[in-house]
């Protein structure tokens, strides 16, 4: 069977699956044991829409800043639910969280370099449910760590990707599926926000503009622009790569074969620091490695082609650029346009897309739209929590896993190599060692998770 007929069957196999029991958010009487490790602005929205629901109990939460805790127990409080355990004090005091006995899953939401040793020491501690915020790792060592402890321990490891419960995202998802593109040939995506009054705060205006980072910064800007200083990548790409994934069902009957990666010159961060801080800062002298732009090519075993930007330290909209391209036509974000040949009004026109993504919309945002009020990110928060709420109350598969969690996220030290070795193609490593080819995608086929 070639690929192109494995990956059709394969999804009308998936499709076939049968629909799990619904409306169970709130009444099948199952609970949860949830941990939160990191409650920093990240970690108190996911705590903030775990306490919404009644079918999980946060029996503990974890940070090494004060103020952190502070604002999250405030956040508990106005809850009227149950006080948690509290651990803080070190780094490692996490470790004494997983000690526990009563967790049934763990949401890990802290700077990335801790996410790889969490979720070790999380399968380590016999958790079979470990959810974590994007990326996996640093180093690609970091990722195949991840996946064979998950493999060891037969664990469920979930990157919470939201944007891949986008509703216009999903909707198109479900015309990809229903064939109205035909056959995809080429997809793009990206991470285009300006970040600097995030890389830049010391936290007296978190809306001003700052030029600390580090030790003297807050929030993401303790840690996350560091990595800019440090390294030369595409350092946040799941938010693109992880919706285009699934609609070529990487690690399901296809995956990536190649990367190559360039950047452009670095200007950015210092002329912010400059502008705002003057030359004299001292932060003024830091020479960043990360190029203002990143643009990585992506080569598919089924034949299409991925092109992922990452741009965020310049004055620019947010985008994050989505194209999904094929033998029928295409939709683009960016202009929210689409173009169907034999279905559009006129030939070789854009038209809105609004009306086909309404026609269209997922049956996930027919069912729990009404749920997602106040849940974060246009309600995409809702249902990456939910997703893996619902998938450790019944012992399922996640809908994202360990696989798809180490190819997006292997993405950022990929990119590096590629740059570092002057912009040459490298070779993409197989996390699923040869079982894409008969996995089944199980990601939003129902109207559940």
């Amino acid at each position: 069977m070639n690929r192109r007929n494995f990956v059709k069957n394969s999804a009308l196999t998936a499709g076939g699956i049968a629909i799990l029991p619904s409306g169970s958010l709130f009444t099948d009487g199952q609970k949860v044991r949830l941990a939160i490790i990191g409650t920093g602005l990240r970690g108190q929205n996911h705590l903030d829409n775990a306490l919404r629901r009644n079918d999980v109990d946060v029996v503990a939460i974890c940070d090494v800043d004060d103020r952190m805790l502070g604002m999250a127990t405030d956040i508990l409080k106005k809850s009227g639910k149950p006080m948690p355990q509290v651990f803080s004090g070190d780094n490692f005091a996490y470790r004494r969280l997983l000690e526990l006995k009563n967790l049934d899953a763990v949401l890990i939401a802290t700077p990335w370099e801790w996410h790889c040793p969490m979720v070790i020491d999380s399968l380590q501690s016999g958790l079979k449910y470990i959810a974590t915020e994007v990326i996996l790792g640093i180093t690609l060592e970091d990722h195949w760590r991840v996946v064979q402890e998950a493999d060891k321990q037969k664990a469920n490891v979930m990157m919470l990707e939201n944007v891949c419960y986008r509703r216009d995202v999903i909707a198109i998802l479900n015309m990809v599926r229903q064939g109205m593109f035909g056959e995809l040939l080429h997809l793009q995506a990206g991470y285009q926000h300006d970040l600097r009054d995030v890389k830049f705060n010391n936290g007296i205006d978190p809306y001003g503009h700052g030029v600390e980072f580090g030790e003297k910064g807050f929030s993401e800007a303790r840690w996350r622009t560091n990595h800019s200083v440090h390294r030369n990548g595409d350092l946040y790409p799941t938010h693109g790569i992880g919706p285009v994934a699934q609609m070529v069902d990487i690690n399901h009957g296809n995956r990536f074969l190649s990367l190559s990666s360039f950047s452009t010159k670095t200007r950015g961060l210092h002329k912010y620091i400059v502008d705002h801080g003057t030359e004299n800062h001292p932060n003024a002298k830091v020479e960043f490695k990360l190029g203002d732009i990143v643009t990585t090519h992506l080569k598919c075993a089924n034949g299409e082609t991925i092109f992922l930007q990452h741009d965020t330290n310049n004055p620019r909209p947010y985008s994050l650029g989505f194209r999904v391209q094929g033998t029928k036509g295409l939709w683009m974000d960016v202009n929210k346009s689409i173009y169907i040949e034999g279905t559009s009004k006129k030939e070789d026109e854009w038209e809105a897309a609004q009306p086909y993504l309404d026609k269209y919309d997922h049956p996930l945002w027919q069912k729990w739209g009404k749920d997602t009020e106040g849940a974060g990110h246009g309600g995409m928060d809702f249902f990456v929590l939910h997703a893996f709420i619902e998938s450790a109350k019944r012992k399922t598969r996640t809908p994202m896993d360990v696989y798809d969690a180490a190819s997006w996220s292997a993405i950022t030290p990929l990119s590096e190599k590629s740059i570092e070795l002057g912009n040459q193609t490298v070779d993409f490593p197989d996390f699923t060692s040869g079982q894409w080819m008969y996995r089944k995608n199980i990601f939003a086929i129902t109207d559940d998770f």
